[in-house]
């Protein structure tokens, strides 16, 4: 493993949804152990969305999963909390790669050779990895904010604007883990005001 080049793979999932932290996922896959079926986490089942986290947790050299709160992101931003999220999750890995690729445009500052690789999640595995493994975890996050807020529909949306959930907010307003600086929330807020 000494000569061996370690290519951390980096991606986030939740920039879209009005509630919820948005996460991020850091993984070096090892290479001799190749998982196969690894895509953008988007264009999988979630059965094997599950199936394939498991994998990667049992099979990569390194992974680590990290967030940032509805609240980080009302305060700096969505870009800004999507890569706080990142840079945790890379501080928290055991072994420190030598080379970040980061789906999209941006890369989190870590003091690491970084590159932004566009749909790299769709192309590049260890990327492919962190966007199964940070979908995964949001959605088990969003499972248990349903069971706190079983009114709002979590389980089923994720916290995106979906109908059920604009609905939801005019009926019950806007929780603590809303995102009171995106439009509806802000919207609804103004209405019940």
């Amino acid at each position: 493993m000494n000569n061996t080049l370690l290519i951390c793979g980096v991606d986030e999932a939740g920039r879209g949804p009005l509630a919820g932290p948005v996460y991020a996922a850091a993984v070096i896959l090892d290479n001799c152990r190749p998982i196969k079926g690894l895509n953008d986490s988007k264009k999988l089942s979630e059965k094997r969305r599950n199936a394939l986290a498991l994998e990667i947790k049992q099979h990569a050299l390194a992974w680590a999963i990290a967030e940032a709160s509805a609240k980080e992101i009302d305060t700096i931003n969505i870009l800004r909390a999507s890569l706080l999220a990142m840079h945790r999750a890379i501080e928290m890995l055991q072994i420190r790669p030598h080379e970040v690729l980061v789906d999209g445009l941006h890369c989190p500052d870590t003091g690491l050779p970084s590159r932004a690789i566009v749909r790299g999640d769709s192309t590049v595995a260890s990327i492919s990895a962190a966007s199964i493994l940070a979908k995964t975890a949001r959605d088990a996050a969003m499972l248990l904010l349903h069971d706190t807020y079983p009114q709002y529909g979590f389980a089923a949306h994720k916290g995106y604007p979906t109908k059920a959930h604009m609905v939801a907010l005019s009926i019950h307003g806007v929780t603590a883990e809303h995102r009171k600086t995106f439009r509806p929330v802000r919207e609804a807020l103004q209405q019940k005001k």
